[in-house]
């Protein structure tokens, strides 16, 4: 008995000393079942933000306090959710400097990232490409393929060409192996990382039909599964009605991207849906009314769809609005729009489970500002909107929780 109190004083003390590794109740992997989240088995619903600026800023240790002030400021307000890039492909701080080799600097902060998302109870969504230039993104991939000597004759080759494809495989393969330096987690073990993203708003012009991104979604999305059975994957579409749906295209902004938010999330690999929500960048010549009933006609339709069609959950990956066009009232009108059908849908069981505001930054970060973003400290109306809504989503959990209960 004598060596079982001895035991027993080493576990106090080391408990004491905070040595222990809290195993926290939001440690398991988020899975899908019909078109819920669940977490531990309970239904989850994300309050979330993006901030695509993590890795990059945490490559730098003297600038390290910005993630991790963001991750605080964010679980202080009730986030749950952030979506970052886990790619940065021949820029500066690059994490893939060429095809196949990468700065052990660079993934370093991406583990930072991971390791501060996890002391917070953040869960995150994790990009793995671009498909405009800023970090790289398609253009870098195709001109590496272009340098190598092959024959490429415009950006979206990139979806066809079998090198560029080999790239692209590599990384995924790259980034779900890496062993993280800090938690000792492989990053296709960690359950902080909710979900992969093949790719950041994919987009493919010489193919309004969508076939091409079809086809590449489908060869990417299995190849990812192969690596990893743990975590859930999405697209990282904006939603924009394609030929499958021909009758819904009206309710797209005037223009084709070669995308279709049904047939793109109808293939199997695909757990869930993402959309964007930029009415003033998407009707720029229309007024505050039009915006408005634009941005309620694609959440109720897009919630619907999800429901009745995909039978996956839905989230609002990306929305906002510009202070350089509109104001603090305006702005908060559309985050209250957006939270609105979430949780109106939420709260009976739908498909929308959740929703991501365009962008979240720390303090001392000016050269940033796109907009779009929000501080906590300096937009405190905005601040109080997303506050609420985490509030609601919290409590609407612990509801259903209850309702299935019973």
């Amino acid at each position: 008995m004598r060596h079982w109190g001895l035991i027993f004083f080493v576990i106090l003390l080391i408990h004491e000393q905070g040595i222990f590794l809290q195993v926290e109740a939001d440690d398991g992997f988020i899975r899908t079942k019909g078109v819920q989240f669940l977490l531990n088995g309970s239904p989850f619903y994300a309050n979330g933000f993006n901030a695509y600026w993590l890795m990059y800023f945490a490559t730098d240790t003297s600038q390290r306090d910005k993630v991790t002030s963001v991750f605080q400021d964010a679980k202080q307000h009730g986030l749950t959710l952030a979506r970052t890039w886990a790619f940065n492909d021949g820029q500066d701080r690059a994490l893939q400097v060429s095809p196949g080799y990468y700065n052990e600097q660079t993934f370093q902060g991406l583990d930072f990232v991971i390791s501060e998302a996890k002391k917070n109870g953040i869960k995150l969504i994790l990009s793995l490409v671009n498909n405009y230039e800023n970090f790289g993104g398609r253009q870098q991939y195709v001109n590496w393929a272009s340098s190598q000597g092959q024959s490429i004759s415009s950006l979206d080759d990139f979806y066809t060409n079998s090198i560029v494809k080999g790239y692209y495989k590599n990384h995924i393969k790259t980034v779900l192996t890496r062993r993280n330096s800090i938690t000792g987690v492989v990053y296709k073990d960690e359950p902080t990382i909710m979900a992969w993203e093949l790719m950041n708003e994919p987009r493919c012009a010489s193919d309004p039909s969508g076939r091409t991104i079809q086809a590449w979604i489908t060869e990417m999305a299995s190849y990812l599964k192969s690596i990893d059975g743990n975590h859930l994957l999405e697209v990282g579409l904006e939603g924009f009605y394609g030929p499958s749906s021909s009758e819904k295209q009206q309710s797209n902004p005037n223009f084709l991207v070669g995308t279709d938010f049904i047939a793109n999330n109808q293939i199997p690999d695909i757990d869930f849906a993402t959309v964007h929500s930029y009415p003033d960048q998407w009707l720029p010549n229309s007024g505050e009314e039009s915006q408005e009933s634009f941005l309620n006609s694609w959440l109720n339709n897009h919630i619907q769809d999800s429901q009745n069609i995909l039978r996956k959950p839905v989230l609002f990956a990306e929305f906002g609005k510009s202070l350089r066009t509109s104001n603090d009232n305006q702005r908060d009108r559309l985050f209250n729009t957006v939270y609105s059908a979430i949780y109106s849908s939420a709260s009976s069981g739908g498909a929308a489970a959740g929703g991501m505001f365009w962008q979240l930054l720390a303090e001392g970060m000016d050269s940033f500002r796109d907009g779009y973003e929000v501080v906590f400290s300096q937009n405190p109306s905005t601040t109080s909107v997303i506050v609420d809504q985490s509030q609601k989503l919290k409590s609407d959990s612990k509801d259903v929780c209850k309702a299935e209960e019973h």
